[in-house]
């Protein structure tokens, strides 16, 4: 076995964890294969003589990748992070691709790739590869171009927002559908007191373009505002697991065509996110449940 033919099995091997890093990085699977694809490049055409450690070289390499992806996205954007919804983790009809599993067992639900789309890149990255990976803040700092106490500052404040959004959220799935039952029933009632009873003063409501072309709002804050956006409304829609947390689903006929995701913590919903983009659709991770 020849040097190249070495390396390329090594970094196959690290391939799982490399996209796991990108994908937490991007919020997007088609550009963490992109980021994942472009390290091999740099891997395939850089002296390896001097790399003690592959694994974390190639990791550092994705990071820097990563962080250049986000910066030129932001750079571009016209509209706010907030409105752009990432992909969610996906597995095939005919069950889990084995190159996914590492994604999918440490799953990030949509609501917190949502909160990670708001960071700032350098804050991403620094939260990612510390909280995420125990990445020390020591390697982190050269590739944000900061020193390890500034990039810890960075974990720091994006670990705060976070949190700040997904402190004690509701594990027990009975509970997450109790709350999403009772909310489905006012809405269907139009009983505006019961909606105003299951959403958070500070909720957030955002649809993905997709949802926006049919009708729907790109973005409602606060609990009022919210229950006037489904009062009435969800006639037909039945709760679901959505990777794993219970949400809504309109699915005519057996086929999914909107999605409810639904943040809850502390018996309230603080979030609500609708995607009808119909290759997400696809990609959920989504069971339908029983009235």
């Amino acid at each position: 076995m020849n040097e190249q033919e070495w390396l390329a099995e090594q970094f196959e091997a690290k391939r799982t964890h490399l996209r796991a890093v990108a994908y937490r990085m991007l919020g997007s699977l088609s550009e963490a294969d992109d980021a994942v694809q472009e390290s091999w490049l740099r891997l395939s055409r850089s002296d390896t003589s001097g790399i003690e450690n592959l694994g974390g070289w190639l990791t550092t390499i994705v990071a820097r990748i990563c962080l250049d992806m986000l910066r030129a996205r932001t750079s571009r954007r016209e509209e706010p992070l907030t409105e752009q919804l990432p992909e969610p983790n996906i597995s095939r009809e005919d069950g889990i691709d084995p190159e996914h599993e590492a994604l999918l067992a440490e799953s990030v639900g949509l609501a917190l790739l949502v909160i990670l789309e708001t960071l700032a890149p350098a804050e991403r990255l620094a939260f990612v590869l510390h909280d995420m990976f125990a990445v020390p803040f020591a390697e982190i700092a050269p590739i944000v171009g900061r020193s390890p106490t500034a990039a810890r500052q960075l974990a720091s404040r994006a670990r705060r927002r976070v949190r700040g959004a997904t402190t004690a959220s509701d594990a027990d799935r009975t509970r997450q559908r109790e709350i999403v039952d009772a909310f489905l029933a006012a809405s269907r009632a139009g009983d505006f007191a019961a909606l105003l009873a299951v959403l958070d003063p500070d909720v957030v409501l955002r649809a993905d373009h997709a949802a926006v072309q049919t009708g729907a709002p790109r973005e409602v804050c606060g609990a009022t505002a919210v229950a006037n956006t489904f009062a009435g409304r969800a006639r037909f829609a039945q709760p679901a697991l959505i990777n794993g947390a219970v949400g809504l689903v309109w699915a005519p006929r057996g086929r999914p065509q909107v999605v409810f995701g639904i943040t809850i913590t502390h018996g309230k919903i603080i979030e609500i996110n609708i995607v009808a983009d119909s290759a997400r659709l696809r990609q959920l991770d989504l069971v339908i449940l029983n009235g």
